[in-house]
């Protein structure tokens, strides 16, 4: 599984630990009377929601004063300053426009936000956690008087007013209303999962025009360099054959060995996010997500992670006068120590075992390259789990494309799911942000296509004219 909205189109954040609050039917925790439970309560909303992921920068950036650029297939979108700076962030915004600008996507100012801001879900949430929000933001985060890098698109993406076209088409602008068919705990799920968590705006296919594909809710989606897998209950594409308790130990600790290991920005939203929810809240987005539409992909044939097994090959070869082949090689000197020579992992499994592993078996390689090429960092329940990268510059071992791609064939060929097969121009594309979608391929484009249509259409103008002119 890969992960909620920052990569999609972010990453760090909160920490401190979070008061024992669950949701009664939708809305999260009821007030308690005073600023302090309403406080308590919105904090509690942003870590759901995820806030400081996009809008606190890595590695010591202060808390929800923006700056990190957030990839997406157009160009780095920076994010906003949402601390209550009068000079720098929204200090000066009513609730009124605090709501717009988490629900609309509207700013202060009235400028459109891009959808890198998940503002399509948080359109669910109810007028209540707005307020918790504002009050949370307003009154317990710190102002910081520092404007982040404004976001530089290639024309014509930089005209933010296009938005009111997009929204116009793919905003559903509804709050959420529970469905009187479900039960209480699988309405709280769906208003966590879809709204506050925004899993639907990284697992859910998009259109040309980047917009969450109809029919297609939480069918499996490319982030760029990571694929968000397809989380519905179907049993071979999807989850439908791992148990709600596996599903709660991922989402609680990003680690279910036999199944998956999170990475990325999966990893990003349990380490900010999901380890923080109380478990009634982890248990109800299980339940939610158990009962969504099952949806099946063509090309699996098997559930990804039940493909391979341990395997002797280097014990077998150990001593043997011989050449080996460059994948071999980069495994024994770079794998095999932390995953063993038979692919078994540690038995702590802090270094998980490569076999019945969705990274492996899956039926693209993608996920396998990036956690190559990125390496895996996360830090859950205080346990950092690491492991480094070996890409440019990395510390350990930097690879060529053709070195990943090679270790990489010999991992799937000898753990995974042989009929995939890695090439270096995948690496490349991966190690460059992942394959680009159609409108960031043909967005240059745009421009000389409009003007040419206008010539077009005023040279038939001028021909009807003349014509008339002649009769």
């Amino acid at each position: 599984m890969i992960g909620k909205g920052r990569a999609a189109w972010g990453r760090y954040v909160l920490g401190p630990a979070l008061g024992v609050m669950s949701m009664t039917g939708v809305a999260l925790a009821q007030d308690a009377g005073g600023d302090a439970a309403l406080v308590a309560r919105g904090r509690y909303l942003a870590t759901a929601a995820d806030c400081a992921a996009c809008h606190t920068t890595p590695h010591g950036g202060r808390p929800f004063a923006g700056g990190y650029g957030i990839a997406s297939p157009l160009g780095s979108i920076y994010a906003a300053n949402i601390t209550p700076s009068k000079v720098a962030g929204i200090g000066a915004y009513t609730e009124a426009q605090f709501g717009r600008a988490v629900r609309e996507g509207i700013r202060g100012d009235g400028a459109r936000l891009y959808p890198a801001m998940p503002y399509t879900s948080y359109a669910r949430l109810t007028d209540a956690d707005i307020h918790a929000l504002y009050v949370y933001f307003m009154q317990e985060v710190r102002p910081v008087d520092e404007r982040p890098p404004a976001t530089h698109l290639p024309f014509p993406f930089n005209l933010r007013f296009s938005m009111m076209v997009w929204n116009a088409l793919y905003l559903d602008n509804t709050r959420f209303a529970p469905d009187p068919a479900k039960s209480a705990e699988v309405n709280r799920g769906a208003y966590l999962a879809i709204g506050l968590g925004h899993c639907d705006t990284c697992h859910t296919p998009r259109n040309v025009m980047m917009a969450e594909i109809g029919g297609k809710e939480l069918g499996g989606a490319s982030l760029g360099a990571w694929i968000a897998p397809n989380i519905t209950p179907d049993p071979v594409s999807g989850i439908g054959n791992w148990s709600s308790d596996d599903l709660f130990r991922y989402l609680k600790t990003g680690d279910v060995p036999g199944k998956a290991q999170a990475a990325g920005p999966m990893a990003e939203a349990i380490e900010h996010s999901f380890q923080y929810l109380t478990d009634d809240d982890l248990k109800a987005i299980v339940a939610y997500v158990r009962q969504v539409p099952a949806l099946r992909d063509a090309a699996d044939s098997r559930p990804r992670e039940s493909f391979g097994m341990a395997s002797g090959r280097e014990a077998a070869l150990r001593g043997v006068s011989g050449t080996l082949d460059n994948g071999e090689k980069i495994f024994s000197g770079d794998c095999a120590a932390c995953h063993q020579p038979g692919g078994q992992g540690s038995r702590d499994s802090y270094y998980p075992q490569l076999f019945h592993n969705t990274a492996t078996g899956a039926s693209t390689p993608d996920n396998l390259i990036a956690a190559i090429v990125e390496g895996v960092d996360r830090t859950v329940g205080g346990q950092h789990v690491f492991m480094p990268g070996f890409s440019h510059g990395s510390y350990v071992d930097e690879l060529s494309d053709q070195d990943v791609a090679d270790v990489g064939n010999y991992v799937l060929t000898h753990f995974g799911n042989p009929a995939v097969k890695i090439s270096a121009a995948d690496v490349a594309s991966i190690r460059h942000g992942g394959p680009k979608p159609l409108l960031a391929r043909v967005g240059g484009y745009i421009v000389p296509a409009l003007a040419g249509a206008v010539v077009v259409l005023l040279a038939l103008v001028g021909l009807v004219v003349a014509r008339r002119r002649r009769g």
